[in-house]
């Protein structure tokens, strides 16, 4: 990977990453926080999140929407928030930089001046709405709650969702909030990279501009808990679904860390695309599946492997547990074929570089430096990322399968029509979630 870039750190402690790249005249502004849902405590959750929608609502020099002057400039802009992170990031015009940093600069600086009870409470009820839509009435929406607070343990980081408890939301107040700000939202708790049309020097100078009168923070400690799932834990509900749909889940490695990639080309070759083999198996060849779908999904502390599957008319969740069971042994036991080894290299280096296509954006040039130097502490980590994957033998592939995706110790969630509690796997307990 050729992706020249310069990192400074300003003595507030701000990280700053220059890539400079004129093939085009605008220019990537992108904010990493490091702080998300994982930083949150049982009882007090969505801090996160809700942040994520109060930072667009003004601050003290702007107190007004974010929006409006960066989209009448011609930027497109968004923002996001999982377990481990917090992100912002505007793609402008190369006349509109400046404008770019000051309003990033100003919301980091000075958001709480503006923040008041009016705006929290809105932004608290967009929240609560948010999660009715994408949660409580999307149908199999509360499966993410159901198996992450199966999965992790009530204490553990991990355990509820980004968005938050219901309960926790409802109860937060404004100093709460406050207080939580200026806990992670802060030079010394932030990454910012900067790429495209730029002048590197001037660039910089702009940065310490606007960004190096910020006062530090302080040192946010790392959150280190580990995870482990000793049993086979198995649960059911019902919902306002047409058909039954299966979930199993495991707890696997941290982003970046042993098996990782193992596991990332593992769940790829059982169950992503149509050459995968239990889409073959359950949807092509046996017709008891209509759809099947497998991931890794890294976070920064623990990870976890989840594949889904949906009973087609007349089957049951029953046959595609023992089939899904049936495909993982083969590959745990006998690994993969060369074939699928060499496919799953090629899918990982195709959309490794496919994310890098543009400066900015979710997973473009900047979005990439800033996650690599959150998480490992060095933006320059492209190349040990994709040899991750091209060092992945059959052997490896196959005893991270066994170990991880383990049939006793795992998570097996039905979700089944209303009034058709029949439906669910063999020996479910019901689930409880919000």
């Amino acid at each position: 990977m050729n992706l020249p870039f310069t990192k400074h750190t300003l003595g507030n402690g701000l990280d700053v990453l220059l890539h400079e790249d004129h093939a085009c005249p605008i220019v990537a502004v992108n904010v990493w926080y490091h702080v998300g849902s994982k930083n949150e405590r049982p009882g007090h959750t969505g801090f996160a999140h809700l942040f994520e929608h109060l930072m667009f609502e003004g601050s003290q020099h702007h107190d007004r929407g974010f929006f409006q002057p960066l989209q009448g400039a011609g930027a497109t802009l968004n923002g996001s928030t999982n377990a481990d992170r917090t992100n912002y990031w505007e793609v402008v015009p190369t006349g509109a930089l400046e404008l770019a940093l000051w309003m990033e600069s100003d919301r980091m600086g000075y958001l709480l001046p503006a923040l008041t009870e009016a705006k929290f409470s809105n932004q608290r009820d967009v929240v609560l709405n948010e999660r009715r839509q994408n949660y409580e009435n999307r149908p199999y929406g509360l499966a993410p709650m159901a198996l992450l607070a199966a999965l992790f343990p009530p204490e553990h980081p991990y355990h509820w969702a980004t968005i938050g408890e219901i309960d926790d939301l409802k109860a937060v107040k404004l100093d709460e909030v406050h207080a939580f700000f200026r806990r992670y939202y802060h030079p010394a708790n932030a990454s910012l990279a900067l790429a495209g049309d730029i002048d590197p020097d001037r660039v910089l100078d702009l940065v310490r501009q606007y960004f190096g009168e910020l006062p530090p923070g302080e040192r946010v400690e790392p959150v280190r808990v580990a995870a482990s799932l000793s049993r086979d834990v198995r649960l059911q509900f019902e919902d306002r679904v047409e058909l039954p749909r299966l979930y199993m889940a495991w707890v696997t490695p941290a982003m970046f860390a042993p098996d990782d990639a193992d596991l990332d080309l593992s769940t790829d070759l059982l169950a992503n695309g149509k050459t995968s083999r239990l889409y073959r198996r359950l949807v092509f060849e046996e017709r008891i599946a209509t759809d099947v779908s497998a991931s890794q999904n890294s976070r920064e502390m623990a990870g976890y492997a989840q594949i889904t599957a949906t009973a087609a008319p007349g089957h049951t969740l029953h046959e595609l547990e023992t089939a899904i069971l049936e495909e993982i042994d083969r590959v745990a036991s006998e690994g993969p074929t060369d074939i699928e080894i060499d496919r799953g290299r090629v899918q990982a280096e195709s959309q490794f570089m496919f994310r890098l296509q543009t400066v900015g954006g979710f997973g473009g040039k900047s979005d990439q430096l800033n996650a690599y130097n959150v998480f490992i502490g060095d933006p320059d980590y492209f190349d040990r990322d994709l040899e991750r994957y091209q060092t992945v033998t059959r052997a490896s592939l196959r005893d991270a399968t066994a170990r991880y995706l383990d049939p006793a110790r795992r998570v097996t969630l039905s979700i089944v029509p209303q009034g058709r509690a029949a439906l669910a796997a063999p020996e479910s307990a019901l689930a409880v979630v919000a």
